[in-house]
């Protein structure tokens, strides 16, 4: 088969069972009871639910905690009274917790096109998470401002692509968790112990042998799409990466995993931490090779040639992604609008070093806190966009409403100045 062949994927299901009584420290049980008071008994009871569902003997303590559902568009009035109920019960989070991204720039607000009544209600969600103590830092790559979990570290962390890089490129150990239930661990300070927090579920399942070449970040998502979708919840072990020592190829690797299956962690051989640990592929491992990424491109790319909009960043752009679009724009002005999505404090620190100018001089933006697949697109004019994201072109069409060019970084930005696609 073109783009490779998979044998007896339908393996064993994801976590390896435990049948153990969830055992709760005395601190634990008087939250449960409602000792510390309302707000962090729901959260209790929302931990201990899912750690009995999931058979965890016990809990553990979470380092930091990272939350999904904050975009209004997804959250919507109820997420929002659900929050702000929360937090008249006195809630307040216990380890340093941030946001995923919300559906504006928090600044911005309806500078770029979106409506006064979205504005004030996602900035009605952000207050309602700062009541609970969150920092309102919107961001699905935490990692690239600070909040770098060590290797064995537990975290809560909830957006797919940052699941992915915490336990695959920094060894951390967190499941997916939803939005109730990675505030509940901010909440508590616990999460339960089943899942990527066990060592036994944290072998590979699948062995990923890579036989063509993989060179950019395009190539790195269009691999990560195609192994997503056989590997589903799998946890994949590459073989023939070896040697790549960009973090922001293993981003995109692991967000288009997350994005096309529900991958959330891979092993590299010779690159990731656990990798070459004893016994990392499970004995009943089962084999994948990849020769072709074709069917990856073919799959994410449609056939539009004018292009409305391009976009970087999903993930958050890191500063040298910033740079490199900087170095290709080489100072020429773009016909279509070019969005360069990141965090907050990424921002400023691109600013610091000119090239949030640089961008601006050329006629595009780099836009803080957002990102395109949660926001409310339709009320703006886009209808078509080029990007060098596989999570981006995956989400485009079905959450965005945008018909989707996909290819390397090179492409986009002359797709940027020129408004259309070649190649």
């Amino acid at each position: 088969m073109g783009n490779g062949t998979v044998r007896g994927i339908d393996g064993p299901s994801q976590w390896t069972g435990s049948t153990e009584t969830l055992v709760l420290t005395a601190e634990e049980q008087a939250m449960l009871t409602g000792e510390f008071g309302p707000g962090v008994r729901k959260g209790m009871e929302i931990v201990v639910a899912l750690g009995r569902i999931y058979g965890a003997g016990r809990l553990v303590p979470v380092s930091s905690v990272q939350v999904a559902g904050v975009s209004y568009r997804n959250l919507g009035q109820a997420g929002l009274e659900f929050l702000s109920e929360w937090a008249a019960q006195g809630a307040q989070v216990r380890v340093p917790t941030t946001l995923n991204p919300a559906g504006m720039d928090l600044r911005l607000g309806s500078a770029l096109g979106f409506s006064d009544q979205f504005v004030r209600r996602q900035r009605a969600v952000i207050d309602a998470f700062q009541r609970l103590g969150v920092r309102p830092t919107c961001t699905c790559t935490p990692y690239l401002v600070g909040n770098i979990p060590h290797v064995g570290e537990h975290v809560a962390w909830a957006e797919s692509s940052a699941v992915s890089y915490a336990n695959s490129v920094l060894g951390a150990r967190t499941n997916r968790e939803g939005g109730p239930s990675a505030l509940a661990a901010a909440i508590t300070g616990r999460t339960a112990a089943y899942g990527l927090h066990r060592d036994e579920n944290r072998r590979a399942t699948l062995r990923v042998e890579v036989r063509c070449p993989v060179s950019t970040r395009a190539d790195f998502g269009a691999l990560g799409y195609l192994v997503g979708k056989a590997a589903r919840n799998r946890v994949p072990y590459f073989l023939g990466l070896e040697g790549v020592d960009s973090s922001a190829a293993l981003k995109s690797l692991g967000a288009a995993m997350a994005a096309s299956g529900a991958v959330a962690l891979y092993h590299v051989a010779g690159v990731t931490p656990e990798a070459d640990g004893p016994e990392i592929l499970a004995t009943d491992h089962e084999v994948m090779t990849v020769d072709d990424l074709r069917p990856a491109y073919e799959a994410l790319n449609a056939d539009v040639r004018d292009i409305d909009l391009v976009w970087f960043g999903c993930p958050h752009a890191g500063l040298e992604e910033i740079a490199e679009v900087v170095r290709l724009l080489n100072g020429r002005s773009v016909r279509a609008a070019l969005w360069i999505t990141t965090a907050r404090e990424m921002r400023e620190q691109a600013e610091v070093e000119g090239l949030v100018a640089a961008v601006e001089a050329s006629g595009g933006r780099v836009v803080a806190d957002m990102c395109v697949v949660v926001a409310p697109m339709q009320e703006l004019s886009f209808r078509t966009l080029a990007t060098c994201s596989a999570k981006g072109g995956f989400y485009a069409l079905s959450h965005a409403g945008l018909v989707t060019r996909y290819g390397a970084v090179e492409q986009c930005v002359e797709a940027a100045v020129t408004g259309r696609w070649s190649g």
